[in-house]
């Protein structure tokens, strides 16, 4: 690959973990002669902004001079930089500050030995489906992308959703449950996994279907190809039903609300380096392949 010129700082600022590392970044790019850009968010909450060399993020528009963002935090924080790059085809290197999370590969103890590779252009991208969500209500559509999943859950805690599902116009099923989630391969290791569902390699091109504690045991878990549209509607429902989008986005639904879920039009490029592997990570993260003590 190309070595890069320039990179932007896109991170989660509530981490102490962050700050500590912001000024070491700054003085690693300056030594490799790249060009460090940080989000006008950072500069807001940054005391040390006048000790550096660094330009600044302007706009959405001025990440597509980036070569690669650099995205510090947890799940949900790269997540976040995904949907603001969105069509602009930038490789993100997520670098890991939480708690458990499957996005990104480098910790803190690596970070300066991968970011010297990216800088001599030692480095592959690897690129991710979205998903593609259309809410069709009341004569109006909004449409969203999704890079784990879209999830459809009761607006009350206390009662179960009633929903229909087709799959390409044909009946997939009706289900009762405390919800749906429609994930993509990579936010098969989220939400859809913690419901029961399966692991599926972000390479298998693929869409999965996943009901939450559904009232029936034979409501089981479905993977369809990437070619399926998935028609979700309320017939059975009187009331309001929510919908998420990766988590971070929100929507309220009324029955007469129908849900279209299909493959997205781009992808998210992630960087990734030849020694790792989305096996190792599994390893590494959910202890895959373990024995008990016992």
């Amino acid at each position: 690959m190309e070595r890069p010129k320039r990179f932007a700082i896109w991170a989660n600022t509530g981490k102490n973990a962050f700050w500590e590392l912001l000024p070491e970044l700054l003085s690693w790019a300056e030594s490799c002669g790249i060009e460090a850009y940080l989000t006008t968010r950072i500069i807001k909450f940054w005391d040390g902004k006048d000790q550096f060399n660094y330009k600044i993020i302007e706009s959405a528009d001025d990440f597509s001079k980036m070569d690669f963002i650099l995205a510090l935090g947890g799940d949900g924080t790269i997540i976040g930089t995904a949907r603001n790059i969105g069509k602009r085809n930038i490789p993100i290197l997520g670098i890991h500050l939480g708690d458990l999370g499957f996005l990104a590969n480098v910790t803190k103890d690596d970070l300066y030995t991968r970011l010297n590779q990216v800088a001599s252009g030692d480095y592959h991208v690897e690129s991710r489906r979205v998903l593609s969500g259309k809410i069709i209500k009341d004569g109006h559509e909004q449409i969203y992308s999704a890079l784990n999943d879209i999830v459809i859950n009761p607006s009350s805690s206390h009662r179960m959703i009633s929903c229909v599902v087709k799959a390409n116009g044909r009946l997939l099923g009706r289900y009762k449950a405390d919800g749906i989630i429609v994930s993509s391969p990579t936010g098969s290791t989220a939400y859809s996994l913690a419901a029961g569902g399966p692991i599926v390699v972000p390479d298998v091109e693929s869409i999965i279907l996943t009901p939450i504690c559904p009232h029936t045991l034979t409501s089981r878990p479905v993977v369809v190809s990437i070619n399926t549209e998935l028609e979700i509607t309320f017939p059975e429902e009187s009331s309001e039903v929510g919908l998420s989008v990766d988590g971070q986005i929100h929507a309220v639904l009324t029955p007469d609300t129908k849900v279209i879920v299909k493959n997205g039009d781009f992808s998210i490029p992630f960087i990734q380096f030849s020694d790792m592997d989305y096996f190792h990570m599994l390893r590494t993260k959910m202890g895959w392949g373990k024995r008990g003590d016992g």
